[in-house]
């Protein structure tokens, strides 16, 4: 085993000793993972229509990728390498890295991920859907992106229940003049700021919009704007992308405070929250100078743009809207058998059931028979079948209506047609990701 493998071994073992609250982690049991399956096919549906291909994400990063791009987010596995906490970065650089920027652009890509955020005192994991458009500046992929996500949220039942917050913001050079302004807005106002807000102030920190007090809120109403600070250059990128937004009829509420969570955003940057609160379940952002963060020497800007979708917020704002999924777990038939005789009269029917599109599931080890029976009434399976040794031996199988608690003798040979004929042919189920394959012969030259 490699050293860097074993002191990534090592960090997990420290990680785990410090606290059992160390890491807030996010587990999806069976019925959540219905909802992150329905929307992960969501997605996928709605990004292979607008051209996203997706890749997959490595969950270790260059530490020097995460400073370059003023990152606080690190957590280091060593000096050389850390945990992934920022997907845009890792995408970004590999993009460069791999000469994509030599194939037709702008590239869209999407991504399912899950990543680790670091608070005051634990880690947060995240699971979120992404999307990064590269190699284009057109402010109308920045609607795009908006509109997607937009357009995804209505058609899942969510329309009418949440807002859609812009700001644009300048290029690093432009924010000079701003941070004068505003030093000199506050400057016989100082003693109304936190001291958090103080330091933030000096140092150019976009946190000085982010208000700690009821008297920095009043005060931020007054406070000079990012607009009135935007060059000719960025002027004409706003005008265009609220042009493109009026186009489609998409609605939206200017926030001259929000400034988005990572310093390397330009321009557009936008949130998407739940109406009446402050949970936010879709945002995204323009990162035209990142790439000149991540390569000094580069000589011309990457123009791209992303956004992320948050996974766990949206299962939330599904059931908060009692939205039902199908169930594609619902059993047709459960199998209840006693002792090898019976068993191995079963597990055979089992796999020839599924064949032919029956949803079963057989309870092949060895409990009481009240045990199995309680579990096949949990199941909420249609028709549960009654294999007793008896019946393993004269082929006369018990068939079970549990929605209307009756039962027929069906004989074992018949009992897939009983079933199906119950089921009825339009339910059976004959997915099979290996439709999928497509094999050509080999034609010899």
């Amino acid at each position: 085993m490699s050293e860097e493998i074993l002191e990534g071994v090592e960090l997990e073992w420290e990680i785990k000793e410090k606290s059992p609250h160390f890491i807030k982690q996010r587990i999806l049991f069976p019925d959540d993972n219905r909802y992150f399956a329905f929307l992960k096919k969501v997605f996928r549906h709605e990004f292979r229509k607008s051209g996203f291909k997706r890749i997959t994400v490595s969950q270790i990063t260059k530490t020097s990728l995460l400073k370059d791009s003023w990152e606080k987010n690190i957590i280091e596995i060593n000096p050389e390498y850390s945990l992934k906490t920022n997907s845009t970065v890792w995408v970004l650089n590999s993009y460069m890295d791999h000469d994509k920027n030599e194939e037709l652009q702008p590239i869209y890509y999407y991504y399912v991920d899950n990543i680790l955020v670091q608070k005051k005192d634990y880690l947060k994991e995240h699971f979120i859907i992404w999307g990064e458009i590269i190699g284009e500046e057109d402010p109308i992929l920045d609607m795009e992106c908006i509109f997607i996500i937009n357009n995804i949220l209505n058609e899942i039942g969510l329309e009418g229940t949440f807002s859609i917050r812009v700001n644009s913001l300048w290029l690093p050079k432009e924010q000079v003049k701003y941070f004068d302004a505003l030093r000199d807005y506050y400057s016989d106002k100082k003693h109304l700021l936190t001291e958090e807000t103080l330091n933030n102030l000096e140092n150019n920190n976009f946190e000085v919009l982010n208000a700690k007090s009821e008297d920095e809120e009043i005060l931020l109403v007054q406070a000079p704007k990012m607009k009135k600070f935007l060059k000719k250059h960025s002027k004409l990128h706003l005008a265009k992308f609220e042009e493109y937004m009026e186009m489609v009829g998409l609605d939206y509420e200017w926030d001259d405070n929000y400034f988005g969570t990572k310093p390397y955003y330009t321009n557009t940057v936008w949130e998407i929250f739940e109406k009446g609160t402050n949970i936010v379940l879709a945002r995204g952002w323009r990162y035209d100078t990142l790439s000149t963060t991540l390569d000094k020497e580069l000589r011309k800007e990457v123009p791209a743009t992303g956004f992320s979708v948050k996974v766990a917020r949206l299962i939330k704002a599904l059931k908060n809207r009692n939205i039902v999924l199908k169930n594609k777990d619902k059993l047709d038939l459960y199998v209840v058998q006693l002792w090898d005789e019976a068993k191995k009269e079963v597990f055979p029917i089992v796999q020839q059931a599924r064949k032919a599109g029956i949803n079963v599931l057989a309870s092949l080890w060895t409990p009481s028979m009240k045990e199995q029976m309680l579990k096949a009434q949990r199941s909420w399976a249609e028709h549960v079948v009654i294999v007793w040794i008896m019946e393993a031996r004269n082929g006369r199988w018990q068939v079970r209506n549990l929605p209307k608690w009756t039962q027929e003798e069906v004989l074992k040979e018949d009992l897939l047609d009983y079933i199906i004929e119950k089921v009825g042919k339009k339910n059976l189920d004959f997915y099979s990701p290996m439709d999928d394959l497509l094999i050509e012969e080999m034609v010899e030259v």
